[in-house]
């Protein structure tokens, strides 16, 4: 937070920098001001990541699409080829690639903006700026990765005939869930691994995990079944999983994603949003101490 100075004599002499008060509420003013450093954040990280990179960001394209052979592969030997856990009428890859495509969205941000204190710890240490800048400018940077990947899908559709329907006006909407949910889980990340280097360890552990949870290469249906709506409900607290069948609904003509289960995982976004934010502005004043 920063205040003028002033002077007895009604001059403001310079900026005094003073830690949040109470809860550490987010300052949106403050956040705005820097928005030109968060883009310069965000294009220095997609720069990086792909600089002297032979493939460039079809790395983007790959990950998924090879995610997407290995379990059609795999669940061709062990279900046959109409056991395949996809949606109705839609064949399994074009059904996994369309889950594939937001997660890859998700895990991208979320491995890079968990780590992003520690990795601009000279940043942290030298220089003024709001800290929230360093976790969200990798969730900017990864939709870079989105949009290849995201064509992608659209060739993929159009090779199997498969036309968007009016659902597809609602794609935004689970698009911005995604990177809300980045980002609420990354604010705690980020904050913690500042503290403790074991998170760091945990981080790909913790993606991995999420993803198997996540109907990413199965579909809701396939799993819960005829499950009683606890069941249901307890699975959409996994915000992904509104994101996962979202797209599916929105893209390929899947089911309708539940109400109360998609405000549900909107519910679950929010707590952790507000609960993040406010855990990371409470830590943010010892950052530079301990990075």
């Amino acid at each position: 937070m920063t205040e003028p100075d002033e002077s007895r004599s009604g001059r403001i002499d310079g900026i005094v920098i003073t830690p949040p008060r109470g809860l550490g509420t987010v300052d949106l003013a403050e956040l705005w001001r820097f928005r030109e450093l968060i883009g310069f954040l965000a294009l220095r990280d997609v720069k990086v990541r792909y600089k002297q990179a032979a493939l460039g960001v079809s790395w983007a394209v790959l990950q998924p699409l090879l995610t997407m052979v290995v379990f059609s592969v795999l669940f061709g030997f062990l279900m046959g080829a109409e056991g395949k856990p996809t949606v109705e009428g839609v064949p399994y890859a074009v059904s996994t690639f369309c889950a594939l495509v937001p997660w890859q969205l998700f895990a991208t941000a979320l491995s890079f903006s968990g780590n992003s204190i520690v990795q601009n710890q000279n940043l942290v240490t030298k220089v003024y700026f709001p800290r929230l800048v360093l976790p969200i400018a990798p969730i900017i940077a990864a939709l870079v990765d989105f949009g290849a990947a995201f064509a992608v899908l659209l060739l993929m559709m159009l090779a199997y005939g498969i036309v968007p329907g009016a659902a597809i006006a609602l794609l935004p909407f689970f698009v911005v869930l995604a990177l809300a949910t980045a980002l609420a889980v990354s604010l705690w990340l980020s904050a913690l691994n500042a503290l403790y280097r074991d998170v760091r360890y945990a981080l790909p552990f913790l993606t991995q995990l999420w993803f198997f949870v996540t109907p990413c290469v199965y579909t809701t249906a396939s799993v819960l079944g005829e499950a009683p709506p606890w069941a249901h409900w307890l699975y959409a607290a996994n915000p992904m999983v509104g994101v996962v069948e979202g797209f599916r609904w929105a893209l390929i003509g899947g089911p309708a994603p539940a109400t109360g289960a998609l405000l549900a995982s909107s519910i679950a976004v929010v707590v952790l949003l507000v609960g993040g934010a406010i855990y990371f502005r409470r830590m943010e004043r010892v950052f530079a101490d301990w990075v």
